[in-house]
Parts: structure tokens; sequence; C-alpha cells
């Protein structure tokens, strides 16, 4: 079959070199998107980026030592005075003050003691952030799947419907010579002529038209596989479900395995932390407080300066910057619980209308596979039964647009199936992992 497709494209394409075009099966596309997908690179530098600012967070409690070294020159004017109270030429007297240079050294140190908790608390915040972002690389790496495997599917579709178009253009072409035999022998009136001719050129036009979806899907899976140009490219694999899952599972406790859910859950607990970090700010800040330095005329001196000490900040009045901060964290905690709640009964929902939808795409699938087989049969049947004249012509006709239309159908529907498919393992959280 992937013989007869390459052809099918050559003809589409006939400026591709024959054989040019890439042929990927799913395996091969995972790797792919995960290695390359834009998407997938941007969620992980969103991990990086938490994780870089939980540890900004982390350096208020380690200790900060800020260090100055300084040169200053002080040079004064020339100061002119006069002798004996009588200014005469070449009497006068100067005094030049010489120039001085101080240098200055110090050393400072300070450490956090007690400062109500809050920088716990952020940390707490921060390592939350950490997760809930892990958590979304997981949802975006989900939703990279679902999107790659929908892309995929359709390039089956595409492939698999422009081998059955051909197929149906074929048989076109001898229902049309088989009636313009029987209107040559004076058995069939002009109408069924027109009508077959007819009947076979929207065969050849539905060739076209699946030829040129084949390129459509190709840059669909283009886009999703993350490549910045465009190659040619089959599909390797069937319209096939292999695994199907009949049995329905508890949706509640599935849903906790979710990570968009799980990001949720985190978030919330982020928020928590949140209000005490808010609450925090009511507290005094204790600090250790060290120093060392010096000022002196010589470059490098030999005796030091130094204090150490303890330092305490209380915030009797900032403006209500404390208390708007703490009215703040409260209500993102609230919007925190509320979208969790949210979440959740979305995600059950979804995870019970998909895995629905999906049991309906598989029945349909040997529905019309029964079809298919009957149609078929019966068409066989019908061609024998008119070529002899046991069939008119209207009622072949019936019998042969039913096979062209079972035949699509039964496409549409296997792809359905794959999509739905897609769709559950999204539902369910499945990565490009899953695989």
């Amino acid at each position: 079959m992937r013989c007869l497709i390459a052809a099918l494209l050559f003809l589409a394409f006939p400026v591709i070199e024959a054989g040019a075009e890439e042929m990927l099966a799913w395996e091969d596309c995972v790797i792919e998107a995960k290695r390359q997908h834009p998407d997938l690179a941007a969620a992980f530098e969103k991990v990086k980026q938490n994780k870089a600012a939980k540890e900004v967070t982390r350096s208020a409690v380690l200790p900060q030592v800020t260090g100055n070294a300084s040169e200053s020159t002080d040079k004064n004017a020339d100061l002119s005075t006069s002798t004996g109270g009588t200014v005469s030429a070449g009497s006068t007297s100067s005094r030049r003050n010489p120039s001085k240079t101080t240098y200055e050294y110090d050393l400072a140190g300070k450490q956090l003691l007690f400062d109500g908790f809050k920088t716990s608390y952020d940390l707490s915040a921060a390592e939350r952030s950490i997760y809930s972002s892990r958590y979304n690389y997981d949802v975006v790496s989900s939703n990279i799947r679902v999107n790659l495997r929908t892309a995929f599917a359709y390039l089956l579709s595409a492939q698999e419907l422009l081998r059955v178009t051909a197929e149906i253009e074929g048989r076109r072409k001898q229902n049309f010579e088989l009636v313009k035999l029987r209107y040559e022998g004076g058995r069939e009136h002009r109408g069924s002529l027109l009508t077959s001719q007819a009947d076979m050129a929207q065969a050849t036009y539905e060739v076209n038209q699946a030829r040129r979806n084949i390129y459509l899907s190709q840059r669909r899976l283009t886009r999703q596989l993350g490549r910045s140009s465009f190659t040619p490219m089959l599909a390797n694999g069937a319209l096939e479900i292999k695994n199907a899952e009949r049995i329905r599972p508890d949706f509640e406790k599935l849903s906790d395995e979710v990570p968009l859910l799980k990001q949720l859950i985190v978030q919330k607990e982020a928020a928590k932390f949140g209000v005490k970090s808010a609450y925090a700010g009511l507290y005094p800040s204790i600090y250790a407080d060290g120093s060392i330095g010096n000022t002196n005329v010589d470059a490098f001196p030999d005796k030091n300066q130094w204090s150490i000490g303890t330092s305490l900040t209380f915030p009797f009045f900032d403006g209500g910057k404390t208390i708007a901060s703490i009215s703040k964290a409260k209500a993102v905690l609230g919007q925190a619980d509320e979208d969790e709640r949210s979440g959740r009964d979305g995600v059950i929902f979804t995870l019970s209308n998909t895995w629905t939808t999906m049991q309906d795409t598989f029945e349909n699938v040997e529905v019309q596979r029964e079809y298919l087989i009957a149609t078929e049969e019966r068409a066989r049947i019908a061609r024998a039964e008119y070529s002899i004249g046991l069939m008119s012509y209207d009622n072949w006709i019936i019998i042969e647009n039913n096979l062209v239309s079972i035949k699509k159908s039964f496409v549409n529907a296997q792809t359905s199936a794959l999509i739905a498919e897609a769709n559950w393992i999204q539902a369910k959280g499945g990565t490009l992992d899953y695989d």
C-alpha cells in the first residue's frame, strides 16, 4: 500500500524527486517533537526560571556582605598675604598648603536572624512554583502529543483516502466503459451514459482533492513536529486501534493523576504560603550586623576599626501596605481554591466525555466495517447482474454510490477513532513520554 501511495504522491507533486518522501513512524515523530518543539522548550525554560527565583528568595537568609574602598585627594588653593601692612612690588609672600590623600576601607556584613518566618514561607511558595512549572511542562507535553497524534492521524487518513479515491476512480472508469458498451449496443439510454461520465469526473476530482489534502496534512505534521522547514513525508502506520480501553475507569480517582489538576493544587498551596508570608510582614525583623574598616592617610593602615551588634526593625506604620498585601494574598488564595474546584470538575467531566466519545468511535468503526463488507459483496453481485441485463442502471448505480460512500465513511470512522483515542490519552494527562 505504501508503494501505491508513494506513486500517487509522485503524480501529485511531480517537481519532487521520486522516493524523496521521508517515512515517519509514530515513534519517530515523538522523538523529534521531544527534541525540538518550541513550546516544550519554552516550558522547560519556565522550570529553570522558577528554580532561579527560589535561589533569589533563599539569598535573603544567607549573609549579606558588602565592601567599599576609596581614595580621595584634597588640594587647597595658594594663599597670598602682605607684610607690615605695606604692599610693595616684589615684596608679597606666598604660603602653599600641600595636598592630602585619604584612603578609606570598610567591609560590612548583615545576617538575618528573624523576620516572622516570612522568608521561610516565601521559600515554600517558591518550591510550589517549581512544582507548578513542572506540571505545566507535563500539560504542554500532553497538548503537544494530542496535536501531534491528530496531525499524524490526519496524514494517515489522507494517504488512505488517496488510495481509496484512486480505487474508486478506477471503478468508475470501469463502470463507464460498461455503460458505454451497453449504450452502444442499444441497451442503455444516453442519460445513464452521461451520469456514469459525471461519476467518473467526480471520482477524478476526489483523487485530486485527496492529493491536496496530503500536502496540507504534511504541513500540519511539520508544524507539530516543531520543524522550521517543510519536507514531504509519509506516515508509516495504519488506521487501527491496537489497545482499545473498553472498561470504564474510576474518573474521580483518575483525575488525581492529571497534571493540570496537580498544577492547580500546588498553586493553591503556594497561595497559602503567600498569605502566611503577608502576615509575617506584621512582625519585626532582627539582624546581626558587623563591620570593619579604616580611614587613614596610609595606603595600607595597620589599625582597623570594627563593630558588631544586632538591629531590630519594627513596622509601626507603612501606610497600610502590609494590610493591603494580606488582603491581596487572601484573594489570591480564594481564587486558587475556586480554580482548583472548577478544574477538578472540568477534568472529571472531560475524562468521562472523552472516554464516552472514544467508545462510540470504536464501535462505529466495527459497524462501518460490517457495512463495508456487506456493501462490497452487494456491489459485486449487482455489477454481475447489470452486465447481463438482470438489473436496471438506476438500481445498480444506487448500490455503486452506496459502496463509494461506505468506503470513505470507513476511513473517516477509523480516523475519528484514532483522534478520539488521542483526546482520551490527553484527558488522562498522557505526555510525549506516554508512548
